[in-house]
């Protein structure tokens, strides 16, 4: 009998998930790399707080996290405006009591030369991407400071690491949020607190579609998946406590070995 039991705990531990009852707020989640990030996370036991402007997108998200036994609370809003972190952070504590992991992974991309590149693609750029990585940071610090516990995961991307001809400003935001991380990391890192900037290259996403690029390039191309990406934040995610991964880049197989990979 007591084997019988035994075998009977194993196997329900087999179900239980990396994240099981931790609590994610994902930013940019309605869409390409947030969306395939909040159902990887539902699948290993998380219970999500997910941001976007698309709330019906949400909703059906929320219906699957329902699906699977796991809750999910939405929040429909502009990631560049303060109330909408400061909401996100207080549905996550009210909701669900805790929070363990952020990911900001909200993003835009406007690829132009740089005469081109009008005063509004630059606001638009450096609000969705950086403005909104700090913000929702911003807020979600004190909650993990009070617990002496939590993981910070920001999504930039290969041009956060290296320049690329017609992306100046964007990848000025995004070496902003590889920046940002590392300073974070030596910050918060005496407190408990995780940070990791996740960098990958082109990814095969709506992302800058008719700014840049086109469904047809995108289609055709060897570009990452967005569940690629989504792998590599859920390894970051699910470090053990004594361990930490700082930064991660991301690239095709197809990448030449020479020349450039649109990001």
């Amino acid at each position: 009998m007591a084997e019988m039991t035994n075998m009977t705990e194993m196997a329900a531990n087999e179900h239980v998930g990396r994240l099981d009852q931790q609590v994610a707020l994902i930013t940019g989640a309605s869409s390409g790399i947030g969306l395939a990030i909040a159902r990887a996370f539902l699948a290993e036991g998380a219970h999500l707080v997910v941001v976007a402007r698309r709330q019906e997108v949400l909703q059906a998200l929320a219906a699957e996290a329902a699906a699977l036994g796991r809750s999910c609370a939405v929040v429909a809003g502009d990631v560049r405006n303060e109330e909408t972190a400061e909401q996100a952070v207080q549905v996550a504590t009210a909701q669900f009591g805790r929070l363990d992991l952020l990911i900001n992974n909200a993003g835009v991309g406007i690829y132009k030369n740089l005469a081109q590149t009008s005063s509004e693609d630059y606001d638009t750029m450096m609000d969705t991407n950086m403005r909104s990585t700090f913000l929702f940071t911003r807020h979600v610090v004190p909650v993990l400071l009070q617990r002496g516990a939590g993981t910070i995961i920001n999504v930039a991307s290969m041009a956060g690491v290296m320049g690329f001809p017609g992306e100046a400003v964007y990848c000025a935001t995004k070496f902003a949020q590889v920046g940002f991380t590392q300073a974070l990391d030596r910050e918060l890192r005496p407190h408990g607190i995780k940070v990791g900037v996740v960098c990958p290259g082109g990814v095969k996403t709506e992302f800058a579609i008719g700014t840049g690029r086109t469904a047809e390039g995108v289609a055709a191309s060897g570009m990452l998946e967005a569940d690629d990406v989504a792998r590599a934040v859920l390894l970051m995610a699910t470090q053990a406590a004594g361990s930490r991964i700082i930064e991660i880049r991301m690239r095709p197989m197809v990448e030449p070995l020479a020349g450039r990979d649109p990001e």
